[in-house]
Formats: C-alpha cells, sequence, structure tokens
C-alpha cells in the first residue's frame, strides 16, 4: 500500500483513535499526541504483519496513553487544587467541519461526568476499563499492553466498572440545557432562592486552575454553599460576568465559555474560562469551572482556533 493510501485509510480511523485517546487519558492533547504517534510507528511497520488494523492501531493508540496516564499520575502531585479533564467545547450549531472531535463528544461516555468519574481510576484500572469495556479490546491483549496477567487484568477491569457504576447518567440534552438555562437566568438576575431551586441540594462545584486565577480550590458541596459561591463571583466581577459569556456545547451538552474580562474602575478583571455542567431530576447537580489555561486545547468555536 503506498503512502497516500496509507494515510487515507488511517484517516477513516481517526475519530475512532481519538475517542480511545480522549477516554484513556481526559486530554485532547494527549489523545491527538497519541493519533499522531499511532500513525508514525504505521508508517514505520510492515503491513503484512497487521490482520486487523483497526484493532492493531487501537492496541498501539492504548499503550502511548498508558504513558499519558503515568506521566500525569506524577503531574498531579504537585498540582494546586482539583484536577479536571480537558473539555471539548463546539459551537451550538455545528459548523459543518470535519473535526473529529464533534464527533467524539457525540458519544454519552465522553460526557464531563463520567470523564471526571474515569480521572479517579489509576492508569492500570482506566486502561483495562476503557479498553475492553469501551472499545471491546480482548483481556490477553490489554495484559500485553500493562505487562500483567489476563486475569490480573480482568480484576483491574471490574474495579473500574464498579468505580464508574456511581457516575451520573447523563440526562437528555433539552433537559440539560432547560435546567442549565433556568440556573443561569438565576444567577444573572441575583436572585439567591431562584438559584437554588435551580439547584440539586448536592449539587457541588469543582474548580481547575493550577492557581493560576482564583476558583473553588476544594469541592464545593451543597445547593446553599454552591449559589452563595457563584453569586459572590458575580458581585465581586460585576456585569461583565455575563456580557462575556458565550454559550457553548461543552462535551456535547450545553455550557459556556468566557474570553474574559479585563475589569473596569470597580471590578477586578478575569481571565478565559469553560463552564460545564451535569443535571439530575431536571436540576443542576454539578458545575465545573475550568480556568486551566493549558486544558483549552479543545476548544472549537469560531473566533478561539484549535491551538
Amino acid at each position: 500500500m503506498g503512502t497516500v493510501a496509507l494515510a487515507e485509510t488511517f484517516e477513516t480511523h481517526r475519530r475512532h483513535l481519538l475517542s480511545v485517546g480522549y477516554r484513556m487519558t481526559g486530554s485532547v492533547s494527549d489523545a491527538e499526541d497519541a493519533v499522531q504517534e499511532a500513525w508514525l510507528r504505521l508508517s514505520e511497520t510492515d503491513l503484512d504483519s497487521v490482520r486487523d488494523l483497526r484493532a492493531w492501531l487501537t492496541t498501539v493508540v492504548g499503550r502511548i496513553c498508558l504513558d499519558h496516564l503515568r506521566s500525569a499520575a506524577v503531574r498531579r502531585e504537585s498540582y494546586v487544587g482539583q484536577w479536571l479533564p480537558e473539555p471539548i467545547v463546539m459551537p451550538l450549531e455545528s459548523s459543518g467541519s470535519v473535526d473529529p472531535l464533534e464527533a467524539v463528544v457525540r458519544e454519552e461516555d465522553a460526557r464531563l461526568a463520567a470523564m471526571v468519574v474515569l480521572d479517579t481510576l489509576g492508569p492500570d484500572q482506566r486502561t483495562a476499563f476503557v479498553l475492553h469495556d469501551g472499545f471491546g479490546v480482548p483481556f490477553d491483549e490489554i495484559a500485553g499492553i500493562l505487562g500483567t496477567s489476563t486475569a490480573a487484568t480482568r480484576q483491574l477491569a471490574s474495579r473500574g466498572r464498579r468505580a464508574v457504576a456511581g457516575a451520573e447518567n447523563p440526562s437528555p440534552d433539552d433537559e440539560h440545557a432547560e435546567a442549565v438555562g433556568r440556573l443561569m437566568a438565576a444567577m444573572a438576575a441575583g436572585d439567591l432562592q431562584a438559584v437554588l431551586d435551580a439547584l440539586h441540594p448536592d449539587a457541588l462545584v469543582i474548580g481547575d486552575a493550577n492557581g493560576t486565577t482564583r476558583t473553588a480550590v476544594n469541592v464545593i458541596h451543597g445547593s446553599d454553599k454552591f449559589a452563595r459561591f457563584y453569586l459572590g463571583l458575580i458581585k465581586r466581577y460585576g456585569p461583565q460576568t455575563f456580557l462575556a459569556i458565550e454559550p457553548a456545547l461543552v462535551n456535547g451538552q450545553l455550557g459556556f465559555f468566557t474570553h474574559g474580562s479585563p475589569g473596569d474602575e470597580t471590578h477586578p478583571g478575569f481571565p478565559a474560562r469553560v463552564g460545564g455542567f451535569t443535571v439530575r431530576d431536571g436540576k443542576v447537580c454539578a458545575a465545573y469551572d475550568i480556568a486551566n489555561p493549558e486544558k483549552f486545547t479543545g476548544i472549537r468555536l469560531p473566533d478561539r482556533p484549535a491551538r
């Protein structure tokens, strides 16, 4: 097979491989790097030895992502505050582009709540669970990636499965959008009771900035603390808080992106950030405030090209 034909064949697998990489690592940049590395390895491989190209590429991406996961585990030791996955941010209306990330977040398994739970798994657990349960890779092949036995790999996947079983099932998109819209309207009005009414009693806030700007360093639990936290931010930063917000799809469901604000004579400025949400029983039960600029690789908005 010639180089051009091989490249065209590889491209037919790109969306699948990005999905593997993103669910494996929770990082758009790491997923894209893994896919690129897989292409380089493929271009140097004797194709006669590859019986199933899709399976071969999936295994290669899995190996590369395991290295990324282990590296991320080391980085987390010095990370300031909470760690969230890199969000994938798209316009509300499809741009008609062929960006494969847009297809990745059509899958419910890529919703923020699911990705947050995956981030609680250790590298080996996550690899075993995602590759087997998510993409059907046989346990003996995953064992080869992990350097362990097939029986041990089954145990790792089982532990990952039990952890993920407690994740929130994503609400239908319409229900999600209605709940988020109701919360944002209540916050814009500064109505504490309306904000509380839009929140699930167990609502929480998770911020991720790695010390680059102000956010919740610790997880905020409970609707009352949630409401007072956000209303406090709105009071601090003033009317530009909402003027700077652009509704967007965050991992496939309604959220927002803000370019930030330079501030004015009475209010401080704030940098760009992504806001994502999870909805339960028609009410917002989690808000994700992602303000670490290193995690903005997956933003695909018209006025903010991919990095």
